[in-house]
């Protein structure tokens, strides 16, 4: 293990140099190395550890991870920090900084615990849905049991303390009624409860105040797309990236499971069962991803033989398929690169350049079942809600007033 700060700095910047970080981002981060450095000379630490590193984190940020509040303007002298430590143990720099991880405690816990082993081995249910669940679960678990309640306490006066206590935006309340309201169903399905407590977790027609997709321009998107450096290997990797959600509106987990065997090069078509859905699709191979697949695979790609066709490129993962989260970094950066308007204020991930897609193909006139298609929506009633952004169109829906001096108003024609 490397414990010579200088020599730690010097590979940690080479990292940096391979990663493409810019040059202002990699001052700063050099500057914090250095400060820590020198408050290691003032101190006498002759060897970089973990401990030193956190030490020095607590000193001057307040804490070496997010289970503590940490200000805004120490954020991104902490993660230089953790670049280091994360470096000398793994050889790579960690995905981001991580929060506590939280456990169930206590007899409440314990059924919770059991109810998602449950899920897991007989719903079907996707990894990503779980975790999801377990997060809501676990607030519950704390709430029971920092109050001393239990599963007899249960009652409507106990379910909107707990509410009260959170501070939901409305969506996370909508997904915590969903995931409280079968799980107070499989207490009582499994004898833990006398009666169904699901009776207390009320309807909150949380799609009546569904927000309005996040949506950019054509030429905003055509800006992002010519900010990528395509003369670089990892260029050439992001421009696949952005190129799939932005021409075929890919989500995420597609992006991340593209793999070879989905790619029909004779037929010139793309096709696979969606990750999120497992709902079918075909896309034609435009000529513009294709010759994209074809000079990242001859030019960028690292040597491996993972099936998936998009991999990391940095040091530890390199070859392996590619982290969800690194897709909305890429995204995120080239906006930043093509200087999209208030782009930190709006969603700005490969979802949002999914629905720029779906409102510029129903500003084009495209029919909603073909951009359902296109979406791989199971319905149209999901794509429906791009007509809510669709003004100019929403404008011919409306219906022509009545003149003034009409029989109208002038009491000629009487409703009941």
């Amino acid at each position: 293990m490397i414990t010579d700060i200088q020599t730690l700095i010097n590979l940690c910047e080479q990292e940096l140099n391979d990663r493409e970080y810019s040059l202002s981002l990699h001052t700063k981060i050099r500057k914090t190395w250095l400060a820590l450095m020198n408050w290691m000379t003032e101190k006498e630490y002759r060897h970089f550890t973990k401990d030193v590193g956190y030490a020095y984190c607590d000193l001057h940020y307040g804490g070496h991870d997010l289970t503590t509040p940490i200000k805004r303007q120490y954020r991104k002298g902490l993660r230089a920090i953790r670049m280091l430590i994360s470096y000398q143990k793994d050889g790579e720099f960690e995905f981001r900084t991580p929060s506590v991880v939280r456990e169930f405690s206590g007899m409440t816990g314990r059924h919770m615990e059991n109810y998602l082993t449950h899920l897991e081995r007989d719903s079907g249910l996707k990894p990503n849905t779980l975790s999801h669940k377990r997060f809501y679960l676990i607030l519950f678990n704390d709430y029971l049991e920092s109050n001393g309640y239990t599963y007899s306490d249960l009652s409507m006066q106990l379910i909107t303390g707990f509410y009260n206590s959170q501070g939901f935006t409305l969506a996370s309340r909508h997904n915590c009624h969903s995931t409280l309201r079968l799980f107070l169903n499989y207490l009582f399905d499994s004898g833990v409860t006398p009666y169904d407590c699901s009776i207390y977790i009320m309807p909150d027609h949380y799609k009546k105040t569904k927000k309005l997709p996040t949506t950019y321009e054509e030429a905003e998107i055509k800006r992002i797309i010519q900010a990528v450096d395509r003369g670089a290997a990892i260029g050439k990797r992001d421009y696949l990236v952005i190129l799939l959600a932005a021409e075929y509106g890919w989500r995420t987990s597609d992006i991340v499971h593209f793999s070879f065997s989905q790619i029909d090069w004779d037929k010139n078509v793309i096709s696979f069962n969606q990750h999120k859905t497992d709902v079918p699709v075909n896309y034609p191979l435009i000529a513009s991803i294709g010759n994209a697949i074809i000079d990242y695979l001859e030019n960028g790609r690292p040597v491996t033989n993972a099936q998936e066709i998009i991999v990391s490129h940095e040091s530890a993962n390199k070859g392996k398929m590619l982290n969800r989260g690194t897709v909305h970094s890429i995204v995120s950066k080239y906006m930043r690169k093509a200087n999209i308007s208030h782009w930190k204020n709006k969603k700005h991930g490969a979802h949002a350049l999914r629905h720029s897609l779906a409102t510029n193909l129903l500003k084009k006139n495209v029919s909603m079942p073909l951009i359902s298609t296109v979406l791989g929506h199971q319905t149209t009633e999901s794509t429906k809600v791009y007509l809510s952004v669709d003004f100019k169109q929403l404008r011919q829906c409306a219906l022509p007033i009545p003149p003034v001096k009409s029989a109208y108003y002038l009491g000629g024609v009487h409703c009941e």
